[in-house]
């Protein structure tokens, strides 16, 4: 099966989401077909042309987007000027919103992954009649279990990065919040500060999640990783703004609000969110929804039967 075929949009545009954001955004495949709408990871991944193929093309409107500050949204994270306090989540799915509006679009399907399955899970819970099913892959759900497990639970299965990890943050810090700790780091005024902060930052995830070699080499673009790492470290820092006290998790306590809404969730029998039990958990907690494990495959769509697995599930609701 594999992805579909390369593709180019036939719209594009720069959306005017306010607080001096612009958000970029771009349309492909049929015009006329089901409306679906690609959230990326992070968070402040931002967008690839490979997001345009988990859909089929000829039945699907795709519709992608860079969220506030990064790929090419503006203004960029990266810039140490740009106001952090007008990204939240509350700001990300009032773009979502604005953005379907601007389109014209009724109900979507939503495909997200990693961050963008958190966002994609909070968006349905709060804006249930704008969803027509959920696509999800890499699976998280924003909780204070999950970033704990991230920065501090993965030191005993790598040590010598997590060694590396904590030399980067004063000792006083070493045992708290570390996303928030590197967070200040990346927000001194001082820049070889925030560079050695979002350098460091960046070696732990490359540790941890084992990626394509296309994804450990946009952490040598030093504009993209002050800008992902930035957006990362803001987010876990302050519990995704998901509300305080979420160690079990706002979205999974929400399951129940996605009743009605279909979804598939694709996970790597590999993904260490896995150890912690987040997609069975949700999965059980989530009525109608289907979970499919992919065996040796870790976290998102890194092999060509996570790859068919996701393509199947949009297959599948393209009519619906």
């Amino acid at each position: 099966m594999g992805l579909y075929p390369e593709i180019e949009p036939y719209d594009h545009g720069m959306l005017d989401v306010g607080d001096g954001n612009r958000v970029h955004w771009e349309t492909c495949g049929n015009p006329d077909g089901t409306p679906a709408l690609m959230l990326h990871g992070g968070p402040g991944s931002g967008c690839t042309p490979r997001y345009r193929r988990y859909c089929d093309p000829a039945a699907y409107r795709i519709v992608l987007l860079d969220q506030r500050g990064c790929g090419r949204s503006t203004p960029h994270a990266s810039a140490h000027g740009t106001d952090m306090s007008v990204n939240t989540t509350a700001h990300v799915m009032a773009d979502l919103e604005l953005l379907r509006r601007h389109l014209g679009i009724g109900r979507w399907l939503v495909w997200g992954v990693s961050w963008g399955s958190v966002l994609a899970l909070r968006y349905a819970q709060t804006h249930p009649n704008a969803v027509r099913a959920l696509v999800l892959t890499g699976v998280a759900t924003g909780s204070n279990a999950e970033v704990n497990l991230l920065t501090h639970g993965l030191g005993r299965i790598f040590p010598q990065a997590y060694e590396r990890f904590l030399a980067g943050l004063p000792e006083s810090e070493r045992d708290g919040n570390l996303a928030a700790a590197y967070n200040r780091l990346i927000e001194s005024p001082d820049p070889a500060v925030r560079e050695r902060a979002a350098r460091a930052w960046t070696d732990w995830e490359t540790a941890i999640v084992p990626a394509p070699p296309r994804s450990v080499e946009r952490y040598e673009d030093p504009v993209f990783r002050m800008g992902f790492a930035r957006t990362v470290t803001h987010y876990w820092g302050n519990d995704h703004f998901l509300g305080e006290g979420n160690d079990e998790g706002v979205v999974l306590g929400d399951a129940h609000l996605l009743k009605g809404i279909p979804g598939t969730i694709v996970q790597g029998s590999l993904d260490l969110a896995n150890l912690i039990g987040t997609p069975w958990r949700l999965h059980h907690a989530w009525p109608g929804s289907e979970l499919i494990v992919i065996d040796e495959t870790g976290h998102g769509p890194s092999t060509p039967a996570a790859v068919n697995a996701l393509i199947a599930a949009t297959d599948k609701y393209a009519n619906r």
